[in-house]
């Protein structure tokens, strides 16, 4: 699967406590040139962003110190991140977790393990969504 266009130029953030799927990402998002910043808990994932508004974020849930779901509500309450896209990347996979995540403002959601086709469709589609 090649993505519709170049997403070199985009800045991702990608937010997992487990060092290993950080690094995961970066391998799988480097074969189209996608450079990531990571952050490993959701603390540093909002000074990340505070700092430098990303373009997407893919973001974990299970986290310490502040979950994803906290994450998504902090983000969606702060007016210069409110319009952030970001996809939710989880181990967990009950509807209730998924409408949950999808309520606090994810604009979509994939379950762990990681499909790679599905992350980089779910990547170029939210891209395409950034202004």
């Amino acid at each position: 699967m090649k993505p519709e266009k170049d997403l070199s130029q985009y800045d991702i953030l990608a937010v997992d406590d487990v060092s290993l799927n950080l690094i995961l990402l970066e391998k799988m998002l480097s074969r189209f040139n996608i450079q990531v910043r990571k952050a490993s808990n959701g603390l540093e994932a909002m000074r990340e962003m505070i700092a430098k508004k990303p373009d997407l974020v893919i973001l974990d849930l299970i986290m310490p110190f502040m979950d994803g779901f906290e994450v998504l509500q902090k983000v969606r309450e702060t007016p210069e991140l409110e319009d952030t896209r970001i996809i939710v990347l989880s181990a967990l996979n009950k509807n209730e977790d998924i409408v949950r995540a999808y309520n606090c403002g994810t604009n979509d959601f994939i379950t762990k393990p990681i499909i790679f086709e599905k992350l980089i469709n779910s990547v170029n589609n939210q891209l395409k969504l950034v202004k």
